[in-house]
């Protein structure tokens, strides 16, 4: 599929691996909408690239259409959707006091990380699922996920985290599959430790010991080579109900 000129979404697309796909595709000619609960910074990523921003919650299934509808008025159909939303806060089964985990706690990063993945791939597949193809192939879309590592190597501390990037990798298959009668491929990228915002907060010894238990190259990966792959996959028309690990060879211990 050949980006240029086509409508693009991405789900948490103010910052980090969000905002890295969205000046590739934005550089690549697409015309890129935001979804983002940051209005200031998505505000300014969107005006930086000549996009436009949405301030969505990705639970909120009418806000989603709202969303989506007001961003093909201005762009056209979207056919690409680049799912970057989410949030992962750590928290044990048990507590240091014996106390179980919240049961709101963990509902809140499946609703978040799984659900909302889901909420705006289903809405956005059922606007395009019969438009005009784009190629030869009857291309008419891609949706690319993002997982985490934590899906295969789930540490101490992350059980709904993990539990919530399991789940986007295990519908991509069903999901892809189904979808295939429409033209609409469906991937999934699973990254290991990559600098984003949230590790801002982080002494910078302690991101170089982070980066140091990456195998090669030893160092925390980059926005923009996350936003690399997605160029690639993107491109690539035979990649299809595919997880990916963009992690350098890491393999997570348990703590």
């Amino acid at each position: 599929m050949d980006i240029q000129g086509l409508a693009a979404i991405v789900t948490g697309g103010a910052s980090g691996l969000g905002a890295a796909t969205a000046e590739m595709l934005a550089a690549r000619g697409a015309k890129v909408t935001i979804f983002d609960l940051n209005a200031e910074l998505g505000m300014a990523k969107a005006r930086e690239l000549g996009g436009h921003f949405a301030p969505v919650n990705v639970t909120d299934e009418a806000a989603v259409g709202h969303a989506l509808s007001e961003a093909e008025g201005l762009h056209g159909k979207a056919r690409i959707l680049v799912n970057c939303a989410g949030i992962g806060p750590p928290g044990k089964v048990i507590s240091r006091d014996g106390k179980p985990l919240p049961l709101a706690d963990f509902a809140r990063i499946i609703t978040i990380n799984l659900i909302g993945s889901f909420n705006v791939l289903s809405q956005f597949a059922a606007a395009i699922h019969d438009a005009d193809p784009l190629n030869a192939d009857g291309e008419r879309g891609i949706i690319i996920n993002t997982a985490s590592v934590a899906a295969f190597d789930g540490q101490i501390g992350q059980p709904a985290y993990a539990a919530s990037k399991g789940g986007i990798v295990s519908m991509a298959l069903p999901i892809a599959r189904e979808f295939a009668r429409y033209g609409i491929r469906v991937n999934t990228i699973a990254p290991g430790i990559f600098w984003t915002p949230v590790l801002s907060v982080l002494a910078e010894d302690v991101l170089d010991s982070l980066g140091k238990q990456v195998p090669f190259p030893s160092r925390l990966g980059q926005p923009a080579e996350f936003a690399k792959l997605t160029e690639a996959i993107i491109a690539n028309p035979m990649l299809n109900g595919e997880v990916i690990r963009l992690d350098g060879a890491i393999r997570m211990a348990a703590k």
